[in-house]
């Protein structure tokens, strides 16, 4: 059973728009995933081989992790892939389906406040970032500036926040639905 979608959304071309969005975000942490792959990969060779390591791979390895974890989230919580636990959750849904749309709807809520709370923190670590000039790694070998992950990151939690909240009136919506008196 479905905890998702009620009704004809597709007709909505913002939530079309917001769906591609939240797609090709995924898109990019895979493709990231995969040319990190290859860094690492030409990195270990090369201190095999030539015993030459590549400057600065444990830097982009370390802020590509939060870089690739924000872009994907969103499609996580969209799939219906996001970490928890829903036997019992499932369970309530079908035998009780308006407790449970309640439910998913107070969890995706929570979802989307949660997300709300780490862009609060998120944006002045941005600018902060940005107009301090902040950098990893080691002047003189390699440096990357930290402004375009924090970037990611508020972008990120704002794409997943609504994802939450579209989620929230989904469950809101069948609600309504299985309130509806029949005709």
């Amino acid at each position: 059973m479905s905890t998702h979608a009620t009704g004809n959304e597709s007709d909505n071309p913002i939530i079309r728009a917001f769906s591609a969005l939240v797609a090709g975000l995924n898109s990019v942490g895979t493709t990231w995933i995969f040319v990190l792959m290859l860094i690492i990969n030409v990195d270990v060779l090369s201190r095999y081989l030539f015993n030459a390591p590549i400057q600065g791979v444990a830097e982009i390895v370390e802020l590509s992790i939060v870089g690739i974890v924000f872009l994907q989230i969103s499609d996580a919580v969209r799939a219906g892939r996001l970490t928890r636990s829903d036997g019992l959750y499932l369970q309530i849904l079908k035998r009780r389906p308006v407790i449970g749309r309640v439910m998913g709807a107070v969890f995706d809520l929570a979802g989307s406040v949660f997300f709300i709370f780490i862009l609060q923190g998120a944006v002045p670590r941005l600018i902060e970032a940005y107009e301090r000039g902040y950098f990893a790694g080691n002047e003189g070998l390699f440096v990357v500036p930290v402004w375009p992950i924090r970037l990611i990151l508020v972008i990120g939690c704002i794409v997943v926040a609504l994802q939450f909240a579209l989620l929230a009136w989904r469950n809101v919506r069948a609600v309504q639905q299985l309130l509806k008196p029949a005709a």
